[in-house]
């Protein structure tokens, strides 16, 4: 008899199968306990909550936890570490021919547009963790460790972009920590509450020149105040440097 060779699934398929599954189960568990973290935190207060609480609200163990994190801080900012990444990838995907400064500033603004990965701004109750990060040393502390993670990423793929050694070449450092720091002043003033001056713009219409984006588009109203504030803050660092090029250094007299 002739064999089906459709009955029998290939073993490298049915392994890759397998290893989905175990993959999509870890990033689940891991989700639930960030947002478990987060809740928790919000709820009670950062020194009121312990790993084993965390754990419990996730329905998992201690050392699935230890697992996942190192603490309950580094949890409660992992959506914050995945938006690092995801800036990362659109900022690989940019046009080689654009120049550093500007593409990071457009990775950051397609970040910000994405409707199938959205940030993590749009979920409920970030934008409180945003501003308990400012009051609370620890969170402080791991929010600056992810950031500086997903920064030097940041340097070495705007390194690779201009064929330089993001040792000895300071251009890739200086572009990303002014670009990243202006998207960090935008968050932070967006975690305070500060409004975007929206007076002379088109709501339609981004001020780089590109597609914007439209209230009705996004899950919450405070998302488009976001994308407002970090296109403003990029406005004010480029009037900044346009003004400090227009006045040219005065030589130094030899005597």
């Amino acid at each position: 008899m002739k064999v089906n060779e459709d009955t029998f699934p290939d073993p490298v398929a049915a392994q890759d199968g397998v290893e989905d599954r175990r993959q999509r189960k870890a990033r689940q568990t891991r989700n639930a306990l960030a947002a478990a973290a987060l809740d928790l935190i919000l709820e009670r207060g950062l020194a009121d909550v312990t790993v084993g609480a965390v754990a419990d609200r996730a329905d998992v163990t201690r050392r699935t936890f230890s697992r996942h994190f190192v603490g309950k801080e580094d949890a409660a900012l992992d959506f914050v570490r995945g938006d690092g990444d995801r800036i990362n990838a659109l900022l690989r995907a940019r046009p080689a021919d654009e120049p550093p400064l500007l593409a990071y500033r457009r990775a950051v603004a397609d970040w910000l547009a994405d409707r199938e990965n959205p940030a993590s701004h749009i979920r409920p109750r970030m934008r409180a963790l945003l501003a308990l990060v400012d009051t609370e040393p620890a969170l402080f502390a791991a929010y600056e460790r992810i950031r500086v993670d997903a920064q030097e990423e940041s340097i070495r793929i705007i390194a690779d972009r201009l064929a330089v050694d993001d040792v000895r070449d300071l251009r890739p450092a200086v572009v990303v920590d002014a670009a990243a720091g202006v998207l960090t002043a935008a968050l932070r003033a967006w975690a305070r509450g500060i409004r975007a001056d929206h007076s002379d713009a088109d709501p339609g219409e981004r001020r780089d020149g590109h597609p914007g984006d439209r209230p009705e588009d996004h899950h919450d109203p405070d998302a488009v105040d976001l994308a407002a504030l970090v296109e403003q803050a990029y406005d004010a660092l480029m009037g900044e440097a346009a003004l400090a090029a227009s006045h040219s250094p005065t030589p130094v007299s030899g005597k």
